[in-house]
């Protein structure tokens, strides 16, 4: 079979669509010069290699002859992975929710000549069924409209184009404080599902920046409340079918209420979310449960997700054979036999197998059916599932997209530290350090960082999430470790972010850098996504950077972007809950301040780093003279005697701590003081 031109591409994604006979196109001037000088629309299909529904219509329509020939008669054809180049995704994702359509991968957009988005929408079916037109008599209208009725085109291009470019316009200021905070917090709560834990319904996202955002409202005024409902989330999500109960990892999200059916795909940064709230919980709560999920899955990402580089792949498709989840599921007789009568009737009862299963006929390990278990049954059940595990390893395995992201690499490393350092595992320190180093050398050139790696080819530039998410990897790999290359690293890409990406409109950041290629719009939106917003990540870095550097112009920074963004994030604020986790760190952050040298000092600092990440910036000084000369903590730790810790919240600083088991008393009490009333 003849090849196309994705054979020539590094992205997995990508190559799968290589021997399509649709006449694919990467993303590039080749593409978009053909359809200019043939003044031909542009069929635009965006996807990630372990996206479902993309396989399913490449299956249905790409990989069909006659539907090839449509598409290659009628329009330029072009293939983008979304993890690839999210810029491009963020427009034509924007494009269809402006349309008023749902949004969702594959995403298939219709194109004018010149890239200008007119119509598209998501999944087509080959046949048109349940009100869903098939793909081909969308594939002859849109043609016939481009060719006939060329001026209903313009109208819905000019309409388009116009929305696009006032999303991120700023509609006035914004103010919100800690009061706005916790009354969004309190209805935010109220939609949370009550049995299953999660906001209502399905289908269930494991949404990492509302958890956060709630656990913080927890912190904020020791409410108990939202600390409850976030450990029963993450149980539910730790014993649902949605946690890989052989192999450990968290899968995208679950497609029923209770997190027992997933969409089975893997994703890398869902995990580094998941395992920074597992080591808030376990820290707060001491659950065993919480620890164990955390240690599994780094578990995975060490044994399946790991390049020969030490830098992190991207994800784990949902499908293998053909069919989705195939590697994961197991009937009844398949456990017995392995098992035997006695041992396999054990295992099912604690992992809901049945005759009928719970998912196309097969099972879907989980215990969401609550049962006592005694140190006995674990040990018993953890040698069970090692002999499944051993059998599964034999089956044949989903596609592994092994391209490494800056953005998604960065996210994991920052959580391997934090997790690390709450959990007591240096060696998750190690790995972090591992991907970071790579990254730094492999993915950067000069102060830039590039995006995606894979097979020695680095796509270059990056993009502002790139730089956020490695500005946050290394601040928490400096804090934990006190390395000063690590904030000298962060303060360079820091520098590099401002002057090739910053949006003088809002004072946050386009996701596209200033120099890069040209697109219809340079995307800058606000919201979160299955990631936190870059420039929510960026607010949270300039906070921490104004701390650990000692200069005040970055904390200037931080405030112009809260007002900036926060004015465009108003009307959907529950969208930009990343943002308002780095405003309630501006807020009521605390400055944990250690100097001094020697035993003490690390023993002061190794006690300061267990206050929780979210929550704190850790500060090493050698001396008094180390700090800015208006820090508030400098006049004390002047005449401290030795090693000493200062706890400074809201511009005020306690008095020299000297014992390490003081810090977090000491640090509670500020917080009380500088609660609002």
């Amino acid at each position: 079979m003849m090849n196309n031109r994705l054979a020539g591409e590094n992205s997995p994604y990508l190559l799968q669509h290589a021997e399509n006979p649709v006449d694919w196109y990467p993303w590039g001037e080749e593409a978009l010069g053909k359809a200019r000088r043939e003044d031909k629309p542009i069929f635009l299909s965006i996807g990630y290699a372990a996206c479902h529904w993309c396989h399913v219509m490449a299956h249905e329509s790409f990989e069909d002859e006659q539907t090839a020939t449509l598409l290659n008669d009628w329009f330029v054809n072009i293939k983008v992975d979304r993890e690839e180049r999210p810029d491009i995704d963020q427009i034509y994702m924007n494009a269809v929710h402006l349309l008023g359509e749902q949004g969702g991968w594959p995403l298939t957009m219709f194109l004018t000549p010149d890239g200008a988005p007119v119509w598209g929408g998501t999944y087509f079916p080959k046949t048109a069924r349940y009100g869903r037109p098939a793909f081909v008599d969308v594939l002859r209208e849109v043609a016939r409209i481009f060719r006939e009725e060329p001026d209903k085109v313009a109208q819905n291009r000019t309409a388009l184009l116009q929305r696009l470019s006032q999303a991120a316009r700023p509609a006035g200021r914004v103010v919100i404080g800690a009061r706005e905070l916790n009354q969004l917090a309190s209805q935010i709560a109220s939609a949370f599902d009550p049995v299953h834990g999660g906001l209502r319904g399905a289908p269930k996202f494991p949404n990492a920046a509302i958890y956060e955002f709630l656990w913080r409202a927890g912190r904020r005024g020791s409410d108990a409340r939202y600390f409850g409902l976030i450990e029963h989330t993450l149980e539910c999500i730790c014993e649902g079918g949605i946690y890989d109960h052989l192999g450990g990892g968290f899968s995208r999200y679950s497609v029923d209420a209770k997190w027992l059916v997933p969409h089975f795909e893997k994703m890398l940064y869902d995990n580094a979310q998941l395992l920074e709230l597992l080591a808030l919980a376990h820290a707060r709560s001491g659950n065993p449960l919480f620890r164990r999920r955390a240690q599994e899955t780094v578990g995975w990402l060490v044994r399946e997700m790991t390049t020969p580089d030490g830098a992190f792949c991207a994800s784990l498709d949902a499908d293998s054979e053909g069919e989705e989840g195939k590697f994961y599921v197991w009937s009844r007789k398949e456990v017995f036999d392995l098992l035997g009568p006695g041992d396999g009737a054990f295992f099912a009862q604690h992992y809901g197998v049945t005759e009928e299963g719970n998912f196309e006929g097969r099972n879907i390990l989980n215990r969401l059916a609550r049962m006592p278990r005694s140190a006995d049954d674990e040990a018993r059940l953890a040698g069970l599932r090692a002999k499944l595990f051993a059998v599964r390893q034999a089956r044949v395995r989903p596609g592994l997209d092994d391209k490494v992201l800056a953005d998604w690499n960065g996210l994991m490393i920052a959580s391997l530290v934090n997790a690390g350092v709450l959990l007591d595992e240096p060696s998750w320190l190690d790995l972090a350090a591992r991907a970071f180093d790579f990254i730094a050398r492999a993915m950067t050139k000069g102060d830039r960082l590039g995006h995606s790696w894979r097979a020695g080819r680095l796509l270059f530039p990056g993009l502002a999430a790139d730089f956020a998410a490695m500005i946050r990897a290394a601040l928490a790999l400096y804090e934990a470790t006190g390395q000063g290359a690590y904030l000298e690293r962060a303060l360079a890409w820091q520098r590099a972010l401002d002057a090739h990406y910053f949006n003088d409109t809002t004072g946050g950041y386009f996701l596209t850098a200033d120099d890069a290629e040209g697109l219809v719009v340079r995307p800058a939106a606000t919201y979160d996504d299955a990631t936190p917003n870059p420039n929510a990540i960026a607010a949270q870095n300039l906070v921490r950077l104004a701390v650990l550097s000692g200069d005040e112009t970055w904390r200037a920074r931080a405030d112009r972007l809260f007002e900036g963004v926060l004015a465009v994030a108003a009307d959907n604020i529950l969208a930009h809950t990343a943002l308002l986790n780095a405003l309630d760190l501006r807020l009521r952050g605390a400055e944990i301040v250690v100097t001094g040298q020697g035993p003490q000092a690390e023993a002061l600092r190794a006690a300061a780093l267990k206050i929780p990440f979210i929550d704190r910036t850790v500060v090493r000084a050698p001396d008094a003279a180390a700090l800015p000369p208006a820090h508030p903590a400098r006049a004390k730790a002047q005449t401290a005697p030795g090693a000493a810790a200062f706890v400074c919240v809201a511009e005020t600083c306690s008095l020299p701590i000297t014992d390490p088991s003081q810090i977090a008393e000491t640090a509670a009490a500020a917080w009380r003081g500088a609660a609002p009333s």
